[in-house]
Order: structure tokens, then C-alpha cells, then sequence
């Protein structure tokens, strides 16, 4: 099942992941995710399931160096000491997989301000320089939080990770992104169940997949790396069996269709703070 993308920094990262936001079930969902072909787990420290995460690569029995695993430092420790420190305790959470480092080590957000950011950011690379990170990110940035950077003369984010599905589809920062070589990863690819609307529900039967198929499916031909969360062993299965078949292009467009812009946002969504 696993497909790979190519990161600009040379690192690969699987096209489909598992998001844990919240969920209470973190360390038996992570396990059943492994087991049934998942290569990637979406964590965060505001999440409070570091520990869950690491138990449950543990338990899955598949190598830690073939799972990817992302986190993500919480704004509140946006300072370079703070992030530093963040990052530190995060490896410390992974204990239970042995693990020394990250995949992929996000800012969580553009809350803060600039000179926060930054300072966040700064951490982050050195991170990587030191070996506790091998790839560096960035999470709810639009286009100006991330031009920041690059007038900062620092190295570029590989990763922008926003909510992206057919109602909120993000339009100008996933075109900035393609444009400088960033891959968008898209949380809440499942509008949190949402599945009631018409189209979705018509190309439900057409393909004869369920809803959530549908829209992981839509994301991964609109070229995103979709993170679908669930606590439910059947439903992480059946989320990650979107491979193997495609949405006909008329099909993909009656779901292009239904982009509300940030009006579709189901989340805090907060690409555009100040």
C-alpha cells in the first residue's frame, strides 16, 4: 500500500498517514494503522499523545526506521529555548520505540508573530542539524508566514500542512506551494464525517466505496498527502484502502465543485492571522 512522495530536502514521506488529533485511542490506533499498511503517523504536542504514539509503534512490530513520524511544537513554546526544549521532550515521549529523532517536526501555526516564528523555526533546523529532526515544517501557514522565511535567508519548508477537502480546498497556498516545491499535507481530509452531501454520496454508490474513501481519494489525485484520523480498527482500515482505482476525471471536478473557501473551514483554519 505504501506510496512515497519525495521531499525538496531529499527525504521520502508516505502519500497517506494516520492523524491522531485528540484521540483518546492513540497507542491501539497507531498499532492497528501498522499493521494494515500505514507507513505514517500525524502527531502534536498540543495533542498530549506523544507517549500513546510511541507505545503504539512499539507495539505494531514494524520497525521504527520505517515509520514516519511527525510532530508539531504548540506556539505557546514559540521562543527558541522553548521550541528547543519542546522538541527534546517530544524525542523523550518516543521512548517506548526507541526512537532518537523525528521524520518530520512542524510549527504548529503562524499564531505568535513574526519574530516568534521565526525564532521557532530557527530551533527546528538546528534541530535537524543536530540529527533529532530529519525533516522541517511548517503547519497553517499561508503564503506571507512562509515568504518570511525565505527572507530570513532560511531554509525552506518542506512541508505546509493546512485542512484541505473538496468544501475548503485552500486555493492560494496550495498554488504557492506547488510553485516553490512544498508538499501540502491535508488534515481533516474527512470534514469530521461530514459525508451527507449529494455528490459525495452519488459517487459513493458510483464507485461502490464509502464516503471517507471518496474524499481520501479526491486528495491523493489532487496530488496532498492526506492525514484521516479514526479510533475505530475498521474504519483506519477502510480509510487506507484508496489505492488501486481512481475517481474519473468528471467526477473529480463535481467534487472540485464544492469549494466553499474558508466559509467550507471546519477547523480553527488559521491560515491567515496576522
Amino acid at each position: 500500500m505504501v506510496q512515497t512522495v519525495t521531499l525538496s530536502d531529499g527525504h521520502t514521506m508516505p502519500t497517506l498517514g494516520l492523524g491522531v488529533y485528540m484521540n483518546e485511542e492513540c497507542a491501539e490506533a497507531c498499532m492497528v494503522a501498522l499493521q494494515n499498511g500505514y507507513r505514517m503517523i500525524d502527531g502534536a504536542r498540543y495533542y498530549e499523545n506523544e507517549v500513546e504514539l510511541g507505545v503504539g509503534v512499539a507495539k505494531s512490530g514494524v520497525k521504527r526506521k520505517d515509520v514516519f513520524i511527525t510532530s508539531k511544537v504548540f506556539h505557546a513554546d514559540y521562543t527558541y529555548d522553548g521550541t528547543m526544549a519542546a522538541l527534546k521532550d517530544s524525542i523523550a515521549n518516543l521512548g517506548s520505540c526507541k526512537s532518537s529523532y523525528y521524520d518530520l517536526y512542524l510549527t504548529h501555526s503562524a499564531i505568535g508573530g513574526k519574530e516568534a516564528r521565526l525564532a521557532a523555526y530557527r530551533a527546528l533546523l538546528d534541530g535537524k542539524a543536530s540529527g533529532m529532526i530529519k525533516s522541517v515544517g511548517v503547519s497553517n501557514y499561508s503564503e506571507k508566514h512562509i515568504e518570511e522565511i525565505r527572507e530570513a535567508g532560511l531554509e525552506m519548508p518542506v512541508v505546509n500542512q493546512v485542512e484541505l477537502h473538496p468544501f475548503c480546498q485552500q486555493k492560494p497556498i496550495v498554488e504557492y506551494c506547488k510553485k516553490n516545491n512544498i508538499v501540502v499535507q491535508a488534515y481533516s481530509p474527512l470534514v469530521r464525517g461530514g459525508f451527507d452531501n449529494a455528490v459525495i454520496q452519488e459517487l459513493s454508490r458510483k464507485y461502490s466505496k464509502d464516503p471517507a474513501q471518496i474524499l481520501v481519494r479526491w486528495s491523493l489525485q489532487r496530488g496532498f498527502v492526506p492525514l484521516p484520523k479514526s479510533s475505530q480498527p475498521e474504519r483506519i482500515i477502510s480509510n487506507g484502502q484508496v489505492f488501486g482505482w481512481k475517481i474519473e476525471p468528471k467526477d473529480m471536478a463535481k467534487l472540485d465543485a464544492l469549494d466553499r473557501g474558508k466559509e467550507g473551514a471546519i477547523t480553527w483554519n488559521p491560515v491567515d492571522v496576522e
